[in-house]
């Protein structure tokens, strides 16, 4: 071989070397679709999640609650009205003239004979005063006790949907372990079929590389399933799904 061989069969091998190694280094891409959330976005993303529950109609239910307290206040405020009589009646000769009986002859008394013309009544309760202060006090505790509902639903709601948020959290990076350990063993039982079709392992140590394998995609698919229920779970709570929260 002469002197220009030898020097492209020295590049041939150079190259060949070279894009093994980066072969070899190269990190099996993990089998989860699950993208990594910044700290930073975390903050804002807890946030945001205690914002959409607190539109929950269990939330909304409470809030109403408040509202008709509210009303109840102004009602007994008003509530003296509806208790106060007034009654009134005109004399019915007050509205007639003098009249003469056909038979008799006889003329009845004019109407300036008659006093009063009318006369008109209120009755109230000797209790109005105190009642409709008690009414108040109660509507005004009714209130109290709706705002102290609601601000009791408001911590429930914010607790439980960052106590699921955490559990989502968790869920997440258990899967995206678990698919690295599943990319590893499909990486060893590849290696292993093929020292198997060389001859160079037995067919035990090949099933339980295979073995290996199975066992960790079963472990794969349990993660998933509990990170898909969780998220939604979570998404019930919040009304909207997590991928589009998480694009904003």
């Amino acid at each position: 071989m002469n002197h220009k061989g030898i020097c492209t069969l020295a590049i041939v091998l150079f190259v060949n070397c070279a894009t093994a190694q980066v072969i070899q280094n190269k990190k099996p891409e993990p089998i989860s679709s699950v993208r990594p959330i910044t700290a930073d976005k975390m903050v804002d993303i807890r946030e945001r999640l205690v914002q959409l529950a607190m539109q929950n109609p269990n939330y909304e239910i409470a809030d109403r609650k408040v509202a008709i307290a509210a009303y109840q206040i102004k009602k007994a405020k008003g509530s003296w009205l509806s208790v106060v009589g007034v009654q009134g009646n005109i004399n019915e000769f007050s509205l007639k003239g003098a009249t003469t009986d056909p038979i008799t002859g006889i003329k009845t008394a004019s109407p300036g004979s008659f006093y009063p013309k009318y006369n008109i009544g209120a009755t109230i309760p000797f209790d109005i005063f105190s009642a409709r202060k008690n009414d108040v006090k109660i509507a005004k505790e009714n209130l109290s006790i709706a705002q102290a509902e609601k601000n009791q639903r408001f911590r429930e709601i914010k607790a439980q949907v960052l106590t699921k948020y955490e559990d989502y959290l968790l869920c997440q990076q258990k899967l995206d372990g678990q698919s690295q350990v599943t990319q590893d063993a499909r990486t060893a039982y590849l290696a292993a079929e093929k020292d198997f079709q060389e001859g160079a392992i037995k067919q035990e140590e090949y099933n339980k590389s295979y073995r290996g394998y199975t066992d960790e995609k079963i472990k794969q698919a349990e993660y998933i399933r509990n990170y898909n229920v969780i998220k939604l779970e979570l998404e019930a709570m919040i009304g909207m799904s997590m991928d589009d929260l998480l694009k904003k």
